[in-house]
């Protein structure tokens, strides 16, 4: 038989009863009403899967309460769960998961204000990959085939051994201004280099198919 918002109303509604909660259905245009003494209501929306529409609903309910709930059955992805778990923390909204074989409610997010932890080392990180980056050769919204400043090095040491032939890694470095031009080359990402004896790279038949894809 195929579930029903309203299967998950019996759950909830036991689940905030044991938090000392009375609780009601369908007040106003709230699912899910629960008031315990003076305390600020708790409003839940019940919905049988996560969407922008449930998300809507909840910070609409915001301006009624600041313990807004989200409610929906335990999905079987664990990643698109803990993704929008992040997301209702991030908006300020509590997320109820009810495990419909049973009736189990899991508390996943309680509605709290958010403030976004930064990552100093994520924002150098970008930072210097701007910085190095030369131009401008990405389109924003391009997935595949991105223009790093790693790529763009490597391509200046492709281009460097095509025009002089296998080469020593100090050499490729000065001469196509690449520092860590050894490195690249030994590290070889994209199969573009080969070691033709110690210390000395030439250029893969890979390599020039990048040269000219990258023209």
């Amino acid at each position: 038989m195929k579930p029903r918002e309203t299967d998950l109303y019996t759950p909830i509604k036991s689940f905030l009863e044991e938090q000392g909660y009375v609780v009601k259905g369908e007040v106003g245009a709230v699912d899910v009403v629960a008031v315990r003494g003076e305390e600020e209501p708790v409003l839940v929306e019940l919905k049988l899967g996560f969407s922008l529409a449930l998300v809507h609903q909840g910070l609409a309910r915001q301006k009624v309460s600041d313990l807004v709930y989200l409610a929906i059955p335990k999905p079987p992805k664990a990643k698109a769960l803990k993704d929008n778990t992040r997301l209702c923390r991030q908006l300020g909204l509590g997320l109820l998961t009810v495990r419909l074989r049973d009736g189990f409610v899991e508390p996943l997010a309680d509605p709290a204000p958010f403030t976004p932890r930064k990552s100093p080392k994520r924002k150098v990180r970008l930072l210097r990959e701007f910085a190095r980056r030369v131009g401008d050769p990405n389109k924003g919204g391009t997935r595949g085939g991105l223009i790093t400043s790693y790529r763009q090095d490597a391509l200046k040491c492709a281009a460097f051994l095509k025009a002089n032939g296998p080469s020593k890694g100090t050499n490729v470095a000065k001469g196509a201004e690449v520092p860590t031009a050894t490195r690249i080359m030994a590290a070889d990402h994209y199969g573009w280099f080969e070691r033709v004896e110690r210390g000395v790279y030439g250029l893969t038949v890979k390599g020039h198919e990048g040269l000219a894809a990258y023209a």
